[in-house]
């Protein structure tokens, strides 16, 4: 069974030779940087075979980190990547987008203001059939309380392929995280729509095997299907060891086996994002 990450950080420390923005929206997870090195090494202790790279929005619109990794190492890392929407020049680099080296697709944040406005006010409306037409995936993290943006974005675009980050997680620890999760189970019913059970160990107070996730996580699998259900960790903030955050799926969910199982620890993100197995 192949397993890979459908999300993880790299990046580079703030520094003159590479200064993150002044202004920042979002902090960095960690006060040490993780680079594709030291990912490697966790990624082979953990039985970690690929993983998905999110270039992370504290470095500003950069993907250069996470282009150099899957230069070195394609066979391992493949990336989401960065663009910003309100910037003129970036219109029409969906056409050669997936060029770039190990890129598969985009990555946007639109959990607060004022990312969540590029959403809410349609200031990204220009992107989706761009991203539609040249047949690059995206991932978004929403907040639950604004997923019918969304919605009217996937029935737009029907041959747009979307995939909720972490389900829609953004803020709050079990009962609160998940309080308005019914509204993530409602998208399902767009088939170009797909979701990451990535860094659900962040939004609990338990401890592993994380027993209080284990009747969200069924709830995805029965909406989605384990073809739209992508396992991942988020890695840089994650609770437990790199480890557990596989073994939670493998080890703990008895009802998940045999191909459900490698299609939700990977092949189902692979055949998403068209990264060739």
């Amino acid at each position: 069974m192949i397993i890979v990450d459908s999300q993880v950080h790299i990046w580079g420390a703030n520094a003159p030779e590479r200064p993150w923005p002044a202004r920042q929206a979002v902090k960095a997870q960690r006060d040490i940087p993780l680079g594709k090195d030291e990912l490697l090494r966790e990624m082979d202790a953990a039985g970690v075979n690929r993983v998905v790279i999110v270039p992370p929005s504290w470095e500003g619109e950069r993907n250069d980190l996470a282009i150099a990794a899957a230069q070195a190492h394609p066979e391992r890392f493949a990336i989401m990547g960065r663009i910003n929407p309100e910037l003129p020049e970036s219109r029409g680099k969906m056409a050669g987008w997936r060029k770039q080296p190990g890129m598969l697709g985009v990555r946007f944040v639109f959990h607060r203001s004022p990312l969540l406005e590029l959403l809410t006010e349609g200031k990204a409306d220009w992107l989706w059939p761009e991203a539609e037409k040249h047949g690059v995936p995206v991932y978004m993290l929403v907040p639950h309380r604004h997923l019918h943006f969304v919605e009217k974005v996937a029935a737009r675009h029907p041959g747009l392929k979307l995939v909720m980050d972490h389900s829609g997680l953004v803020d709050g620890k079990d009962e609160e995280a998940f309080k308005e999760f019914d509204k993530l189970l409602a998208l399902a019913k767009r088939p170009n729509v797909a979701t990451k059970v990535s860094c659900f160990p962040f939004f609990t107070e338990d401890k592993y095997p994380f027993r209080k996730l284990h009747s969200y996580i069924r709830q995805v699998y029965d909406a989605f299907g384990p073809k739209r259900m992508f396992w991942g960790t988020d890695l840089s903030r994650l609770p437990c060891t790199y480890r557990q955050g596989v073994t939670l799926f493998t080890e703990e969910l008895p009802w998940l086996k045999g191909q459900d199982l490698e299609y939700v620890m990977g092949r189902g993100v692979c055949e998403w994002l068209g990264w060739k197995i």
